[in-house]
């Protein structure tokens, strides 16, 4: 009877103690590193320890976070054992890593890694001052994009033959197309918009109001396009971007000039050095030849301030070294893609939970907005965001006024010859349409019947 009450007694002990148990408390260690991890008086912020908080929020759970003693992110060193945050987690010393811990397929032999929480890649960054720019024979086309010029091209079409068109109707421009020498031909009337374009006047110059309206009109449009093309020209010239001299790691292999390295046994490092590719050997060579790795990602972003040096390092590092020193630029090229993980020991309970809190951060965007939140550029270029190609949307308004004003001019010129048809028809004592007929033929050489027996009887007379 003893022993039963003593067994109770326990029992309900053990579930005091269980109902009574507040959320676990999980020790917590982590890197100091830009963004992820920084220090704020005796405190810790950063994009790491945000993510933190976020998923013990949606978990239930607390936290203490340390920082790793021995500044290492978790390799192996020669007997096997694990260093860093790594080996912190495999001894037992901390549950969970939280840092820029690349996923990779050795320590997934030693711990538990959750689904990435970052995307990153290899690249390199280089000093502006090593950058150059990338000459092209036809960058004067640049200032306008391809519907553009193709868009300037129709217009000076259609307004050179508009001009003749209507030098041809009109009698202000050609009064007796018998006797009177015309002067506005094709030729000189795409000549005569061309003067327009260089801002200088080809005579001689449209005498009728028809033409000086298209006149007016065309050479509205061409100092407006010559305006945004100058403007254009201007801000692409003066634009901060420029290309990297060298783009990629095929081309820093084969030069000689930059020096170049990585964080010495990081996994940059490891990935250069167990690589089968000939241009990654050849960049392992260089660096284990010339000793230029670097003990840490702030003594690499400060020896390529300094000058003759390209750092290597993960996208998301060098992106943020750009976002500081506005004198740094990153190369456009990519390898070897790989994410940044959390880290447990095997068979930690909450690792699920973990990765599935992450993917649910990642849906709803609060990932994307951590990111924003801490790589936030200070460097913008003087005069806002680089210069583009103009394209013809922005300049709708400019080409339907010279639509416009060509509709206009033509119009305008049959009004100008059909009066002076009428005027004929009456003293002649002829059809309106008929004479205008008649006019028309003669000024663009038509030789129909009527014309030709007109022709034959003033040759008689």
């Amino acid at each position: 009877m003893k022993a039963f009450i003593g067994s109770v007694v326990c029992v309900v002990a053990l579930l005091s103690v269980v109902c009574t148990a507040g959320p676990p408390v999980l020790s917590v260690t982590t890197i100091l590193q830009e963004p992820y991890t920084m220090t704020q008086g005796s405190e810790l912020e950063g994009y790491c320890i945000d993510l933190l908080a976020e998923i013990a929020k949606r978990l239930d759970f607390k936290y203490t976070v340390h920082l790793v003693k021995d500044g290492k992110y978790g390799q192996q060193d020669e007997s096997g054992n694990w260093l860093g945050m790594i080996g912190e987690v495999v001894r037992g010393e901390a549950e969970l890593a939280v840092a820029s811990l690349t996923l990779t397929a050795t320590r997934e032999q030693g711990v538990e890694m959750s689904t990435p929480f970052m995307q990153t890649g290899i690249g390199f960054i280089l000093s502006r001052e090593l950058a150059s720019e990338e000459s092209h024979s036809l960058s004067f086309l640049f200032p306008f994009s391809t519907e553009m010029w193709v868009g300037i091209l129709l217009a000076f079409l259609l307004t050179g033959l508009c001009i003749y068109l209507v030098s041809r109707i009109s009698p202000c421009e050609w009064a007796d197309p018998e006797t009177d020498e015309h002067s506005f031909t094709l030729l000189h009337s795409f000549w005569y918009i061309t003067g327009a374009l260089t801002l200088q006047g080809a005579g001689p110059h449209p005498k009728g109001l028809s033409g000086r309206v298209i006149s007016a009109v065309w050479w509205v449009f061409a100092v407006v396009v010559l305006a945004c093309y100058f403007s254009n020209f201007n801000a692409m010239l003066r634009s901060d971007s420029k290309h990297v001299s060298v783009n990629n790691f095929e081309e820093l292999a084969k030069q000689d000039v930059i020096d170049y390295g990585t964080v010495e046994g990081g996994s940059t490092f490891n990935f250069f050095k167990n690589s089968k590719n000939p241009t990654y050997r050849r960049i392992y060579q260089h660096m284990e030849r010339k000793k230029s790795c670097v003990a840490s990602v702030e003594e690499g972003n400060r020896r390529t301030q300094e000058g003759n040096y390209a750092f290597i390092g993960e996208a998301a590092s060098l992106d943020l070294a750009v976002a500081r020193y506005c004198n740094l630029i990153r190369s456009s090229e990519l390898i070897a893609m790989r994410g940044y993980s959390i880290a447990a020991p095997l068979g930690f309970p909450m690792m699920k939970n973990i990765t599935v809190a992450i993917l649910q951060l990642s849906e709803s965007g609060e990932l994307a907005f951590l990111q924003s939140k801490w790589w936030a550029s200070s460097c913008l270029p003087e005069g806002g965001q680089t210069p583009h190609a103009l394209q013809p949307h922005l300049l709708r308004g400019l080409f339907l006024l010279l639509a416009l004003g060509l509709g206009l001019g033509l119009l305008m010129a049959i009004l100008e010859l059909a009066s002076k048809a009428r005027s004929q028809a009456k003293d002649q004592k002829k059809s309106c349409c008929s004479v205008l007929l008649a006019e028309l033929s003669q000024r663009f050489g038509w030789r129909g019947e009527n014309a030709g027996t007109e022709t034959s009887e003033k040759s008689k007379a």
